[in-house]
This record gives structure tokens, sequence and C-alpha cells, in this order.
């Protein structure tokens, strides 16, 4: 007996083949609903103009329906917008889009450099309600996790976004940085993924696709396996000890730095890509110049670059970002070591553009004790 099929948004090509030749359909019919789906975004069966009536209402019938609705918009002076999701049991989750430029012109998150034409967007999308990794630093930890997303709720996001992104500009590039961990919801990301990836759907290239994870090892090992390295891989490193590491992160205490780093040397990289090394700026406990000369020791001989983030203030959390002088004097350091290094520049900061502010506002949040400062080298 073959397993159920996955919920419409989230069927590849063979699967509505499957799907609409059980139902009579002739097989020229899947790629047209496929096509719908994802090259068009369109999710009302109604308005599937080519389709015969009986296929319309069939896909109805199935549920074929927006699986989420935006229910506020909050746009950034710099072009940066907020997007405030309800999902169908009433819970909610962000997205954000940012306009080329928005993030700092050394870096653009995604990776690729602008093409000609419309100018490019990236939209942050998340893969969880909530988050079970409990990063103090994390709006979306502070409130624990909630549930998965399935890929279709996935996938929903960034046919929303592209319709969406503002005048003149053209979503190229995604990242998984939004609510959630996206290797702790392996299988519907892996889906998800796929489906950005189909040519006769959005068609994304898998230069412009980042996914960030805080270190689960084995399912970047499987990642590696199954897209063959090919899509941009982005770690939530932060601090280059395990002691301290383990405060911020949990999940150090499962995999530490070193099963971490025998892992991005397993990473089957292709050539001239790096993987990406995410380091949140905390004032007084990991934004020392020791600090930056035990990065670039730990990151040495890796084929890596380093994106500074100074801490999104997260509401009832105590702990923020240092000032400037010694952002720019981290940045200096890691550059006189090798390290190439850039800093995120903050994006839609006066309308809470840290992950989880606007979905979980409502949440009660597992408050922790503030860190240590550190000092010493």
């Amino acid at each position: 007996m073959s397993s159920p099929l996955p919920d419409p948004i989230a069927r590849l090509p063979g699967e509505w083949e499957e799907a609409l030749a059980a139902w009579g359909e002739p097989r020229f019919r899947a790629a047209q609903v496929f096509q719908w789906i994802h090259a068009r975004g369109v999710l009302d069966p109604e308005a599937m103009t080519n389709l015969p009536k009986r296929l319309r209402a069939r896909l109805a019938e199935e549920g074929l329906a927006p699986p989420l609705a935006l229910t506020a918009r909050h746009r950034a002076e710099d072009g940066t917008q907020k997007l405030l999701f309800a999902l169908g049991d009433g819970r909610t989750i962000e997205s954000v889009l940012i306009p080329q430029g928005a993030s700092g012109v050394e870096d653009p998150i995604g990776g690729e450099e602008p093409e000609p034409g419309a100018r490019p967007s990236t939209q942050c999308i998340s893969t969880q309600v909530g988050c079970a990794m409990g990063c103090v630093f994390c709006a979306s930890g502070m409130a624990g996790l909630k549930r998965h997303l399935g890929a279709g709720e996935i996938v929903a996001q960034v046919l929303a976004g592209r319709a969406l992104v503002g005048e003149g500009e053209r979503l190229r590039n995604l990242v998984l940085m939004g609510m959630g961990e996206p290797l702790h919801n392996y299988d519907a990301v892996a889906r998800a993924l796929r489906l950005f990836f189909h040519p006769e759907g959005i068609g994304l290239g898998t230069r412009r696709v980042t996914l960030s994870t805080s270190g689960l090892v084995p399912e970047i090992d499987r990642l590696a396996r199954d897209f063959g390295g090919k899509v941009q891989l982005a770690i939530s490193l932060h601090v280059p000890d395990d002691a301290r590491r383990s405060e911020l992160m949990p999940i150090n205490r499962r995999y530490p730095l070193a099963t971490l780093m025998d892992a991005l040397r397993r990473y089957p990289l292709p050539p001239r890509r790096r993987i990406t090394i995410e380091y949140t700026l905390v004032r007084g406990y990991n934004d020392a110049l020791w600090d930056a000369d035990a990065l670039a020791r730990l990151l040495h001989g890796l084929r890596v670059k380093v994106n500074l983030i100074p801490m999104n203030p997260v509401p009832d959390n105590p702990l923020g970002p240092p000032g400037w002088p010694v952002v720019e004097a981290f940045h200096d350091r890691l550059w006189e070591r090798g390290v190439a290094t850039f800093v995120r520049r903050k994006k839609g900061d006066d309308i809470a553009a840290a992950c989880g502010q606007l979905a979980l506002a409502n949440e009660p949040k597992k408050i922790r004790v503030p860190l240590p400062v550190v000092a010493g080298g």
C-alpha cells in the first residue's frame, strides 16, 4: 500500500500525477496544477482557469486552499517588511522581506550579487512555531516550541512573500532563519527545499537558498547526503568555546564545538562556496578581542565567512548589543587573522524585526538569569 500523499501545496509533480491518475485525469494536468500553485502562486482552484470545472471542484474537496492568512504587515524605514501570518489552528508565525541594501552592501543575505533589472529582495521564513533550542538571546526560543510547520505552510510563506515585495523588486533569495530550527523539522524542510528548487515551480537556484542551524550534527550530515552540499549552510555559532556556548545555546551540550567543526569539514561544499558562520555579539559576554582570536583559531582551515550580528534587543531579556566601536574592533581583528568577516546591518529594527517578537508576543516566556560578564583572554 502506497504512503498517503502530502497536503496539496506540498506535492511534487510526480505526486500530482499519482493523485490525478487516481481521479481519472490525464497526466498533463499534473504539470498544470503544479505550475498554478508554485509558479503563479494561485491557491484558489476556481482561479485555475485552464482546468476543467470537475477538476477544480475536486481540488477544493482535497483541501487546496491557502494554509495561512496575512494578519499584519509592518514596513520599516529601510523598506524591510515584517509579515505576520495566522495559521489554520490560530497559531501565528513571522516572515520578513528585506530589499537589497537593507542588510548592508558588503555581504547581501542570500549570497549572490544583484542582477540587472528589478532590485532583488530576500525573504526570511519560519520553519516552526516557536523553537525548542532555547538559545538565550532569541525571542523564539524564549517561548519554547509550539509545533512544527508543514512543508505547505513553509512554502506558502514564499508564495505570499513573492506577491508582497515592493514595487520594482523581485524575490531572489531565501533564508531559513526565521522562527524555529530548520533541521529540527527536517522532513518538512527538505520537502520545501525540493519545491523551492523545482524548475517548473518557484525555480530558485541552490545558491539562493540559505539554511541556518544551531548545530544539529546528524541532520547536517543528512542534508549533505540528500542535497550534495548544494544547500547554502549557515551555522549559529556565537561563542568560540564549549563552556560559554553551552550556556548560551543548550544544543552545544549534545554536539560540542569539536563535533560540529568535524561536521563542517565533512560538508561537501561546491567550488567557490563558503559556509556562513553567524556570530551574535552580546555586550560584555562574547565581544572581546580574545574572543575574536579564539574564533579565528576554531575556524582555521575551514572555507567560511563570518557574519557579525549585534544582538537585537528582545523584550524581557536583559542582554543587548555592544557599542559600535566594539563591533568594529572585533570585525577588524578577525580580518587581521585572515577570516573574511562582514557586519550584518540591523534590518527593520524599528518594527521589532527580531525573530518571534510579534508572533510570540503574548506567549509566556522562559526568562533566564542574565549571563555573567566574562573578562580575560
